[in-house]
């Protein structure tokens, strides 16, 4: 692997605060792991061994968390769409509202939208998906082939979300499934983060049968708006007592808005560039994320779209299947343990030879397939 690795002489653009390992907050609801289980189809995702990438970046050991197939589909994005509309649902039937279809409507850069679509196609409801500009043919036609209506978007995320937000509000028979939240949308962004709860769950599970019950010594999460990485803080951050892990945010340089708000100490955009990590193309953190991702994230970095592809190629030769979104976790991890400053950065992190690290790799190649540059499509 270590021959393959970008060595590029640029300063990493990273953050380091261990004081974050002392943050604690409330864990997720309990139930979703189980409501989970009991889906057609639901398996947990493998954790699969590397050691030929614990010899290069100088750990004990190296799992990946493999989400290139998640209830039939090659991203995790499926277990919060169907945990957040299993909540619509649910509190709808409560209030008395018609039983009639519901138009699920979403904003999407790929993965979350066909989520929202297979859900609403596989319990009788409509499904009604924005895309930004430049999202992948192929990963449009496999939102539609989910018998959703796609409109086109001829701007970037942000404003998709934006559009799709004011469609949902225009009709009575619509709710905005959206996985960013904002001041006035919250509860639903926070039912998504739960449901990526079971992820987590499923890991310590893991490990434990893999002869490592104290758990991981850092996990590193690729971040788009950060919800994801807000369910990981959730998990790893809500354990009363014993060691808590290193956790580390992966942007790609052309959007590292976790990054400068960390830096900043407060929420900001920023304006975003082309990235092949496009389901990471995100501008503005979630509001509801934005507090666990200041207190709990030990540290930040953002990469390059070389440095995702590199880390992909050497996880496919490794027989794990990962898109750059994916694999932005091991690059990530390549980036802040090498390079000049990297021992100590190594230290701040808690990391020796007999570490544990766990990488996220949130989407296979199907999600987003390669090889034709500059495309955009992926994990959001």
């Amino acid at each position: 692997m270590t021959e393959n690795a970008p060595s590029s002489p640029r300063t990493p653009q990273c953050l380091v605060r261990p004081v974050a390992r002392t943050w604690r907050c409330a864990p997720p609801p309990a139930e979703v792991r189980d409501f989970h289980a009991a889906l057609p189809g639901h398996s947990p995702t493998p954790l699969t061994e590397l050691p030929q990438l614990a010899a290069e970046l100088g750990v004990g050991r190296v799992f990946v968390k493999d989400e290139s197939s998640r209830l039939g589909l090659p991203a995790f994005k499926a277990l919060g769409a169907s945990w957040a509309v299993h909540r619509v649902l649910a509190e709808r039937a409560a209030s008395g509202e018609e039983p009639g279809p519901v138009t699920l409507v979403t904003a999407t850069d790929g993965n979350h939208g066909r989520a929202v679509a297979r859900t609403a196609r596989l319990l009788g409801q409509r499904a009604h998906v924005f895309v930004p500009q430049g999202v992948q043919p192929r990963a449009v036609a496999a939102i539609a082939a989910e018998r959703a209506t796609v409109t086109e978007v001829a701007g970037a995320y942000d404003e998709a979300v934006r559009l799709a937000a004011e469609a949902a509000a225009a009709r009575p028979d619509a709710v905005l499934v959206q996985d960013t939240a904002w001041a006035g949308y919250e509860r639903i962004p926070g039912w998504i983060v739960e449901g990526y709860s079971t992820l987590c769950a499923e890991i310590d599970e893991q490990l434990t049968e893999g002869g490592h019950a104290t758990g991981p010594d850092l996990v590193a999460v690729p971040v788009g708006v950060g919800s994801l990485a807000q369910a990981v803080v959730t998990h790893y951050r809500s354990r009363p007592s014993g060691r808590a892990p290193a956790l580390l945010s992966v942007e790609p340089e052309a959007a590292a808005c976790v990054l400068e708000s960390l830096g900043l100490g407060e929420p900001v955009s920023v304006s975003t560039g082309e990235t092949t990590m496009a389901g990471l193309n995100c501008g503005t953190p979630s509001s509801i994320a934005w507090p666990f991702l200041r207190d709990g994230l030990d540290a930040a970095v953002a990469v390059t779209d070389l440095d995702s592809a590199v880390a992909a190629d050497d996880l496919a030769a490794l027989g794990v299947s990962s898109g750059p979104c994916g694999a932005a976790s091991l690059a990530g991890v390549r980036v802040v343990l090498g390079g000049e400053g990297g021992e100590e950065r190594r230290t701040a992190l808690g990391l020796d030879p007999s570490s544990v690290v766990v990488l996220l790799s949130t989407e296979g190649t199907a999600a987003n397939p390669r090889g034709t540059g500059g495309h955009r499509t992926g994990g959001g």
